[in-house]
């Protein structure tokens, strides 16, 4: 019997994988069905006898290479994914297999026949794990979006990250930069706070302020609070006392 132990946080897909496996070969025997990094650590620390891991790569409490980097497990590995294959290059590389999700039976049945072929520990050695899991955190990390400004006959892209606040003034949306740079952005401030958000915070009408160019708030009369930037800046930011309670959580969260 091939032993096989599964690692996947959404039970349905767990579920099919396990139902899928048993259908193509009716001697592997599912030992386990584990939804979290957690159970999986409780469960491989005692050392259960199994030939083969199918396991998801990001579940709801972090990334299993993290898992297996930990445990130095010298079983043979398949991670079920939805990645796409060009950021999963790496996995050919170092031997591992895989199947993207939505999984079928023929792609299964594929990642089968390769095992059955070499019958050979196809797990890498423990450093490569740590390769593997710098090239997924790194493309798990969400990418700034930027905008399009133009000068003249240039056209300058302009990462969030650079920008300290949005702002209306006389119909025109402006953007200032932490270097001090004032630019004409062409998107309204309702798109650009679909655009930035969580990162920025619409204090009022008028204002969309990212939450590094904040230094601090003060109380202002009526029980709103003024936002000082860290940056010169000559407009007044108020927070109204309806958006108080919104701004505090955000402030406190990013």
């Amino acid at each position: 019997m091939m032993k096989v132990v599964i690692l996947e946080d959404e039970k349905l897909t767990a579920t099919d994988l396990a139902k899928t496996l048993q259908s193509l070969d009716n001697d592997i025997e599912i030992i386990a069905m584990l939804g979290s990094l957690e159970d999986a650590r409780a469960y491989f620390k005692t050392d259960p006898v199994h030939d083969l891991i199918f396991s998801d790569i990001e579940l709801g409490d972090g990334l299993s290479f993290e898992l297996f980097e930990q445990l130095k497990l010298n079983t043979p590995i398949v991670f079920c994914t939805a990645y796409s294959k060009y950021a999963l290059e790496a996995f050919n590389t170092l031997g591992i297999d895989y199947i993207l999700k939505p999984f079928s039976k023929v792609s299964i049945e594929k990642t089968l026949s390769k095992y059955q072929q070499l019958q050979q520990k196809l797990a890498p050695p423990s450093d490569q794990y740590a390769v593997l899991l710098q090239t997924l955190q790194q493309q798990l990390q969400p990418r700034s979006p930027s905008v399009i400004v133009q000068q003249g006959d240039r056209v300058i892209p302009i990462r969030g990250e650079e920008i300290a606040v949005f702002w209306i003034e006389d119909d025109y949306t402006f953007a200032l930069t932490f270097e001090q740079k004032k630019y004409i952005v062409p998107q309204r401030l309702e798109a650009l706070e679909k655009l930035f958000s969580p990162s920025f915070f619409r204090a009022n009408r008028q204002f969309l302020v990212n939450r590094q160019a904040i230094k601090d708030a003060t109380q202002h009369f009526n029980r709103k609070l003024q936002v000082n930037l860290k940056v010169a800046f000559s407009h007044t930011i108020l927070i109204g006392k309806l958006k108080l309670n919104a701004f505090m959580d955000w402030l406190a969260e990013y």
